[in-house]
């Protein structure tokens, strides 16, 4: 049985890669970390909801390219299937995040520790 034990809180806030797989089972548990100004960029689950945890700093969610809104730590938010979303670093440090979704999306254990690592691995 592959069980994953940890303090979420610490680890997120300790996190310095844009991108940090945790936990892949049948979902998958990512730690994020975005520089000022840095976004994850325009995306779309078609088939799952995705969920985010703010633990540091304030993002600005971008939803089906029209609506807005800012979340800050300690707030969660979850995207429905099929939805357009973006998230943005709009804050003055960086911003510490985690997200659950399933069915995993990125190979097990990845680390991009930067934007452009994600992008060069095709992400």
């Amino acid at each position: 049985m592959n069980v994953w034990k940890g303090n979420i809180n610490r680890l997120t806030e300790q996190n310095p890669y844009f991108r940090k797989v945790l936990f892949t089972g049948n979902e998958q548990l990512v730690l994020m970390s975005l520089r000022v100004a840095e976004e994850i960029g325009n995306e779309v689950h078609h088939d799952n909801d995705q969920f985010f945890r703010i633990e540091k700093g304030q993002v600005k969610f971008v939803i089906n390219n029209k609506k807005s809104f800012i979340s800050r730590a300690d707030d969660a938010v979850v995207i429905p299937a099929g939805t357009w979303h973006n998230v943005i670093n709009v804050g003055k440090i960086p911003a510490k995040l985690y997200t659950i979704y399933a069915p995993p999306t990125h190979p097990k254990g990845t680390i991009d520790k930067t934007k452009v690592d994600a992008i060069k691995r095709g992400d």
